[in-house]
């Protein structure tokens, strides 16, 4: 393409160099001689008529055209020396009038002019020298006319050269793009095509198809590099399922263990308790206080361990037992808590606030678990002094619809304010929702924020708030199995705000349901 481009632009710079020469030739030498060749002649001829009118009449205004003439003569022959130079044969012709005009001024002008004589000898031969001047500038003209008109050919010629170059140009331009077209499509569109063909073979999940590294250098390193990709990903493949294969034995070891947990371990902590139990009752005469409060201790310590055993068992089964993925609509979700609680909320007096809730994607039993465990521990730590009042809020979990802390002063605030995100997100895509439950109960100190969400982990002493400390790192099981976050709003201090975020369901059908909200429950 390179070679074409500057053989069109040469050849095009010749043909227009071409047809500038001409037409230089034609407008500016040829074209100004013929216009000074006619007024040459016009000038020797206003001499020669000044001359007789002179010899006629003797008056001496009639000598003015013949100085002008003669003025005119000599600038335009200035002219058209410098205008014929590079015409053969137009100089010497030039030359040849110049001496004509000279001749006939001197032997025969001139002398009639000194010696105004109607009859003078002079009169016939001055008028037959001047007619051979004037026949030399007639053939100085045709000349000249001839020179135009070959011009005016040389012109056209030009024209028709540089239109037929150009075409010519053009048309080698077209036949290089088509031929570069073809050797792209040979060259580089082929292999990029089986390159392509390949790559999407792979990513397919034909692991085992080699991708090629052929054509130009940078397609075929492409394709090397793609290459080496693949064998990185199949490695990897197969570590994956080594380690896949080696996490389902580990997931039977813990099945077993589970039913180890379950059944061999507690039935012995069961034969303590029992016959420590028995030993209470027959024996209870002859023990004494201290005897009685280890006998206590022992049954305390099997029950206690019955529960561990429990509540670790449930830990485990979080993400493995349940790990059903479907829509689940958290309004009914809660209903179902609410009603399993529905006897503990009532001794309690407990008040819970709840908008409207989306359907989200997870795992029932779970996200039930979930509301159970966090609406369980409001009402476990609440104030002596006062009712349980647990607020729920629902919103997008944008910066827009972050809870703020001067927004939540309390659970009725919350309400409005999950009430109105809710709304406001119907019919629009929602990557995730935030929800948080909060309770005006004894709180939670802020450098406890980890600890309270770590398995086991008491904050109290178990004679004053029973229970073995696993219900929030249920919770944070639970959304973390589900791809959400779990927190403790430290800015809350009229109680414990827990926050978490769950994934909404598929985007366009977020939404809150049509269920028409819970309502209170007292």
């Amino acid at each position: 393409m390179t070679l074409v481009v500057a053989l069109g632009s040469w050849a095009g710079w010749a043909s227009l160099a071409d047809t500038t020469r001409a037409s230089d030739r034609l407008q500016q030498r040829i074209s100004p001689a013929a216009t000074a060749v006619v007024e040459l002649g016009a000038a020797l001829v206003d001499q020669e008529t000044s001359v007789r009118g002179y010899l006629l009449t003797r008056d001496a205004q009639f000598l003015a055209p013949y100085r002008d003439g003669l003025a005119t003569e000599r600038r335009v022959l200035a002219d058209l020396h410098g205008l014929l130079s590079a015409e053969p044969g137009l100089p010497a012709m030039l030359d040849r009038v110049e001496s004509g005009a000279a001749v006939w001024r001197a032997r025969y002008a001139e002398p009639l002019i000194a010696a105004p004589d109607p009859q003078s000898p002079l009169v016939v031969p001055g008028k037959a020298a001047f007619d051979v001047l004037r026949a030399d500038v007639a053939a100085l003209q045709q000349r000249v006319d001839a020179a135009r008109s070959d011009g005016r050919r040389a012109l056209e010629d030009a024209r028709q050269r540089r239109d037929t170059i150009f075409t010519a140009i053009v048309a080698g331009l077209l036949v290089g793009l088509l031929a570069i077209a073809l050797l792209l499509q040979w060259a580089v569109l082929r292999p990029l095509e089986r390159l392509q063909g390949a790559v999407r073979r792979v990513a397919d999940g034909d692991f085992d198809h080699r991708v090629p590294a052929a054509g130009p250098r940078d397609l075929a390193e492409l394709g090397a590099d793609v290459e080496a990709m693949r064998g990185r990903i199949v490695a990897a493949l197969a570590d994956s399922r080594a380690q896949q294969e080696l996490l389902r034995r580990s997931n039977s070891d813990l099945e077993q263990f589970a039913y180890v947990a379950s059944h061999d371990l507690q039935e012995p902590l069961r034969k303590i308790a029992s016959f420590c139990q028995m030993l209470q009752r027959r024996y209870s005469p002859q023990l004494d206080d201290r005897a009685q409060q280890y006998i206590a201790f022992a049954v305390d310590g099997a029950t206690r361990m019955q529960a561990l055993i429990n509540d670790l068992l449930a830990f485990s089964r979080v993400g493995r037992v349940y790990d059903s993925v479907a829509e689940v609509d958290l309004n009914a979700t809660l209903r179902r808590v609410r009603s399993d609680l529905a006897v503990r909320l009532e001794d309690a007096g407990a008040e819970v606030e709840c908008p409207r809730l989306p359907v989200i994607q997870g795992d029932s039993t779970l996200l039930a678990m979930l509301w159970q465990n966090l609406i369980s521990n409001a009402v476990k730590f609440r104030k002596p002094d006062a009712a349980p009042r647990i607020a729920i809020g629902a919103a997008p979990d944008s910066p827009a619809s972050a809870i703020s802390p001067a927004s939540a002063e309390g659970p009725g605030a919350d309400n409005q304010n999950g009430a109105t995100a809710q709304d406001g997100a119907d019919g629009q895509d929602v990557a995730e929702w935030r929800f948080w439950v909060q309770d005006n109960g004894i709180g939670i100190e802020p450098q406890f924020e980890d600890k309270v969400f770590v398995i086991f982990q008491r904050l109290h002493p178990r004679d004053v708030y029973p229970g073995t400390g696993i219900g929030l790192a249920i919770c944070k099981r639970i959304v973390e199995h589900h791809g959400g976050r779990i927190w403790l709003d430290a800015d809350y201090t009229a109680g414990a705000r827990i926050c978490f975020t769950l994934p909404a369901r598929q985007a366009g059908r977020q939404g809150a349901s049509s269920d028409s909200g819970i309502g209170h429950l007292r």
